[in-house]
């Protein structure tokens, strides 16, 4: 497999907040430090584990500077600036462009439903907006609504800068209607840690990973060895994981991911309402888990 624009890990990096739930930039820089130096491929800021709904547009510019800062070219940093308002989305992306990132990444539209065609109208006019590439993020759980595979193949071949998707519907034949139709060069990325092994096994590029900000080393030998053909040699990396990559879930992301960090002497606060923290118990289960995979 040639190697794509993003890689084939791309860590989803959590936001550092300090004891009163500001921002702590520098202690994001240190992270995404962390994470390069850990082996990650690139970085999305400011997504779903990155706690978007929660860190407003200044602040999301805020950090995404300090991560620029911090990776300093090293690997591609693609910022998170996906709304469900397709005008925001546009305004938003021309702030952050000259920050100097590297791509975008546009979740489908949360909560007002659009149509299929609406989801093409508005990935759209994003992509004519901007000249950097597009990452669409397609995810049901939390959108409500499923981005049909003709849908995303109409925009893959129909804005050349939309380059990749971040799959995480679960649903391994749309996946593979996806790669069987999509123009060449289009990366298909998992959304989901332990949904990785059977969509690289269908053809498809890595994962955009929420556990890589704990186990990045991990995390990047299963899609290392998946597209070297070492398929026997993954899946028993994989499964070694597995059990930690279904614990991070067991609450909303990224709670359970802010304690493993803590767990593992990485602090980086808590999360912002209406999430709330860990409990005692969720912690304790976790550190079970995490001591049972090696992570601990």
């Amino acid at each position: 497999m040639s190697e794509p624009q993003f890689g084939r890990l791309i860590t989803a990096m959590i936001t550092p907040f300090d004891s009163e739930r500001n921002l702590d930039l520098d202690r994001t820089e240190e992270f995404a430090d962390r994470l390069v130096k850990g082996g990650t491929d690139s970085i999305i800021v400011c997504g779903t584990t990155g706690e978007s709904p929660t860190v407003f547009y200044p602040q999301k510019i805020e950090v995404i500077k300090a991560v620029l800062n911090a990776v300093d070219g090293r690997i591609p940093v693609v910022a998170n600036v996906g709304d469900n308002c397709t005008q925001d989305t546009i305004d938003f992306a021309a702030d952050v462009a000259p920050l100097g990132v590297d791509g975008f990444m546009c979740v489908v539209p949360y909560y007002n439903k659009p149509p299929q065609e609406g989801l093409y109208q508005h990935f759209k006019a994003i992509a004519n907006s901007t000249d950097l590439p597009i990452i669409l993020y397609n995810i049901p759980g939390r959108c409500v609504i499923n981005m049909t595979a003709e849908t995303t193949l109409r925009l893959a071949h129909d804005c050349e800068n939309i380059t990749a998707i971040k799959e995480a519907s679960g649903k391994i034949e749309q996946v593979k209607e996806i790669l069987a139709g999509a123009p060449e060069g289009f990366q298909v990325y998992s959304g989901d840690d332990s949904f990785t092994f059977p969509l690289m096994q269908a053809g498809g590029t890595g994962v955009i990973s929420t556990i890589s900000n704990v186990a990045t080393a991990r995390m990047k030998e299963i899609v290392d060895l998946c597209a070297a053909g070492k398929w026997e040699e993954a899946e028993a990396a994989n499964e070694r994981l597995l059990p930690l990559m279904n614990g991070l879930f067991e609450t909303t992301n990224p709670i359970l991911v802010k304690e493993a960090l803590a767990l593992d002497g990485f602090p980086v606060g808590g999360v912002r309402l209406p999430l709330v923290d860990a409990t005692p118990e969720q912690s304790a289960r976790l550190e079970a888990i995490m001591r049972e995979v090696g992570v601990l």
